[in-house]
């Protein structure tokens, strides 16, 4: 069976500059991307913008442009935070593409010769920045002003002529598809809200919008523009050229192997998503990941509120490599997750600078002086040697396990351990004091060395950038990368040359107030 990857994430709505939850979103996505595909898997990694509704054409009312030009402009933004975050993007899919535009109006007229949509009229609640319809009990008055309570979104009255999507319909199988397949939905916590919500009762789905023009005209009623979440969603197929299910992207890649999402946004895509596909006998994605939100404060970070973080600033003030590490590290994955300067220094004096980078350095240094810069070839390894080069052969299969269980947390949590057990052998073996015992010079050299290679390779889909400085010791490429090679001991090419490196990280000075 071929190793196929399908991996996207939220495509991001243009309406304003990104900002930290985008970053997070789309650095985690990368992670898996680049795991699985250094574990032999041929990876499609999607990201993208949603280009279409009444927020962007208000926003671009607002600043008197075109909204395609709006999107035009603000779409740049988040293609240039791809490059900017290092990611390895397959595709970047745009709704205002005409690609996604033939998708999602096939879709709808498969949904209609199913019979199930249908014409009516919408009376409710609806957010403009939600791009979201709320039932009476999940709106509060705060300050004489209607607000949606899950994201605290104002909210209007709308009665409007609309479509339909037979949502009701699917309660039932969605409800029995849950049951058996208790992975759908993860976490956990995240999986008993959508199933809490679905058992409540689900009511029809307006699916188009007669009071503005900016989106993708109903097939057959040009008066009416497809809503949002159905035009939307529909990204995850049209980027593998849906209707031509024939086409080689959308066998080998579909259903996805994980939707990787913000919490705020599980509802479409736990329960409006699958039963579009459900309704258009379209096998539904493996799972919809619904992560924790990055916090400024106590608060979700939102353009209306202020609070917005900027990748960008961080990026430039301590680098790529420190941010990925540090979103990946310190926000527990599906949980909420703060910003935190202290933090984040900390995390690149004592784990990048300290752990990985002075061992590196240090080692390299010692191979050098002491080795004229060759790979060791007299070895002998003892029991503590093969001990410690051992477990990492002993756990690569509980490793992709974990990775397959989006278990972040071990994944990290194996590379820290590990940095703190080679520091440890290093200091403990004392080659320095070995110089009469080459054979034992040698071999602890070499198994620090191979110990280096492994977690560099390990930390290949978090810090990219430096793991590829730290592999220059070794002359090892980004195309060498190989998961399964971390279990084996015998990489390292006896009497090959040793570079040296540059520091890796310069440590932050701190200093007490």
């Amino acid at each position: 069976m071929d190793k196929n990857f399908y991996i996207t994430t939220p495509i991001y709505y243009p309406s304003a500059k990104p900002h930290m939850g985008h970053a997070y979103s789309s650095i985690i996505a990368d992670f898996f991307a680049r795991f699985k595909k250094i574990d032999g898997f041929s990876v499609f990694f999607l990201t993208g913008t949603d280009e279409h509704g009444l927020k962007i054409q208000r926003a671009a009312e607002q600043r008197n442009l075109d909204p395609l030009e709006l999107c035009d402009q603000i779409s740049q933004t988040f293609k240039d935070l791809s490059k900017t975050l290092n990611l390895t993007n397959t595709d970047f899919i745009r709704t205002t593409e005409e690609r996604h535009k033939k998708s999602v109006k096939y879709l709808w007229k498969e949904l209609k010769k199913n019979d199930d949509i249908y014409l009516s009229k919408y009376s409710g609640w609806y957010s403009v920045s939600d791009e979201a319809f709320y039932n009476e009990n999940e709106i509060e008055n705060v300050d004489g002003k209607k607000i949606a309570t899950s994201s605290k979104s104002s909210v209007e009255w709308v009665d409007e002529e609309s479509y339909f999507f037979r949502l009701s319909k699917w309660q039932k199988p969605l409800l029995e598809y849950y049951k058996n397949n208790p992975n759908f939905i993860q976490p956990e916590s995240r999986k008993n809200e959508v199933i809490s919500f679905v058992e409540s009762g689900l009511k029809d789905l307006s699916v188009s919008r007669k009071s503005f023009s900016w989106g993708i005209k109903v097939p057959d009623d040009e008066n009416h523009v497809i809503y949002v979440w159905l035009d939307a969603l529909t990204n995850y197929i049209s980027a593998l050229n849906y209707p031509d299910i024939k086409n080689q992207l959308f066998k080998r890649y579909w259903p996805a192997s994980i939707h990787l999402i913000g919490k705020d946004i599980l509802r479409f895509h736990a329960i409006y998503w699958p039963a579009f596909l459900l309704a258009a006998k379209i096998k539904l994605p493996e799972k919809v990941y619904g992560h924790g939100w990055i916090l400024s404060g106590e608060e979700k970070m939102s353009k209306s509120k202020g609070n917005i973080l900027d990748p960008l600033e961080i990026i430039k003030i301590y680098g790529l490599d420190p941010l990925r590490y540090y979103l990946i590290k310190e926000v527990s994955f599906g949980n909420d997750g703060n910003i935190s300067q202290n933090k984040l220094e900390d995390c690149i004096n004592s784990d990048l600078a300290n752990n990985y980078g002075n061992l590196c350095q240090r080692v390299v240094s010692f191979a050098v002086k002491n080795l004229k810069s060759k790979i060791p070839k007299k070895i002998k390894f003892e029991d503590e040697d093969i001990k410690i080069l051992d477990n990492y052969k002993n756990n690569i299969n509980k490793i992709r396990s974990k990775i397959d269980e989006n278990d972040i947390n071990f994944y990290i949590d194996f590379i820290i351990n590990s940095l703190f057990a080679a520091n440890k052998y290093f200091n403990d073996q004392e080659p320095w004091k070995k110089k009469e015992d080459t054979v034992r010079l040698n071999t602890i050299v070499y198994t620090t060395l191979e110990i280096i290679r492994k977690i560099s390779f390990m930390l290949y889909p978090i810090i990219p950038g430096t793991s590829l400085k730290a592999l220059k010791i070794f002359d090892i490429n980004e195309n060498e990368i190989n998961f399964s090679s971390i279990e084996k001991h015998d990489n390292l090419k006896p009497e090959s040359k040793i570079n040296s490196i540059d520091i890796l990280f310069r440590k932050i000075e701190k200093f007490d107030d």
